[in-house]
């Protein structure tokens, strides 16, 4: 069973430390695979589809400024 834990923090700065050290201290396998499922939770609760089965990050290009 996963513990739930909360911080409870003075400022949404100290949040913010509190969260940055919080995942800095994850491997980088546990990071990728958090955003994985931030992505498919992501696209279930708007209802669109994946793209490439949803394993991949979706390429984008934008031309800021034409040469």
């Amino acid at each position: 069973m996963d513990r739930i834990w909360v911080n409870k923090a003075g400022s949404f700065e100290e949040a913010n430390r509190f969260e940055a050290k919080y995942y800095e201290g994850l491997s980088g396998e546990v990071r990728v695979e958090t955003v994985q499922l931030l992505r498919e939770m992501h696209f279930k609760s708007t209802g669109l589809t994946f793209r490439e089965n949803g394993k991949r990050l979706r390429r984008v290009l934008s031309v800021i400024k034409q040469a």
